[in-house]
């Protein structure tokens, strides 16, 4: 591996990793507007130039970090099974990512430069439609997929917002169990149920 004059490493794909792991680092302990390109290429050890070639920006790199931070896979992998339960499974799953020691700390934080951040909130609408709510339509079947994925999704994401990033009462106090029977079923009535 070849490299520069600073001796520090050059674009490999573990060099991306490294940029990324630093990146969602900066994010979930500095939110979106104190992260730097400069300061998460300074974490990373390599060039700003190096970060810029991987993501773009710095939105680049939030959506990037977004995506690296929720697990899509652990998501998607409800939606194989019986259609009359995947509200429950998804809700349950969507909690159980939220609580987990290892992404939990790193979503909310990340989530929480939404509310502040008009391009990261515009990153986030984009995730929605596009990695959490366009596969869960592809899913479902009859009329208005995208409409009831969607309604799904904005059902979960506002009771995890609710939940871990504002602490509402008695929400936040509830557990995953007296949620999951709570708000399943209206998210099974988003997926499959009348709308109305």
């Amino acid at each position: 591996m070849e490299t520069g004059k600073t001796g520090r490493r050059t674009g490999s794909t573990q060099t991306r990793d490294a940029i990324l792991e630093a990146a969602i680092a900066s994010f979930t302990e500095s939110g979106y507007a104190a992260t730097t390109i400069r300061g998460v290429a300074r974490a990373a050890d390599v060039d700003p130039a190096l970060v810029m070639h991987f993501f773009g920006n710095k939105d680049g790199l939030f959506d990037a970090a977004l995506r690296g931070a929720m697990p899509i896979e652990e998501l998607a992998s409800v939606l194989a099974g019986d259609l009359s339960s995947l509200g429950v499974r998804l809700t349950r799953r969507y909690l159980e990512v939220w609580e987990s020691p290892e992404t939990g700390p790193r979503i909310r934080a990340i989530v929480g430069s939404i509310a502040t951040t008009p391009a990261a909130a515009q990153i986030m609408r984009d995730f929605m439609g596009g990695a959490l709510a366009a596969p869960l339509a592809k899913n479902l079947p009859g009329q208005h997929p995208d409409r009831r994925a969607i309604l799904a999704a904005a059902q979960l994401m506002g009771l995890a917002f609710a939940r871990y990033v504002l602490a509402v009462e008695p929400l936040a106090s509830m557990t995953v169990d007296e949620l999951t029977i709570s708000v399943g079923p209206s998210v099974q009535r988003y997926l499959t149920g009348d709308l109305g």
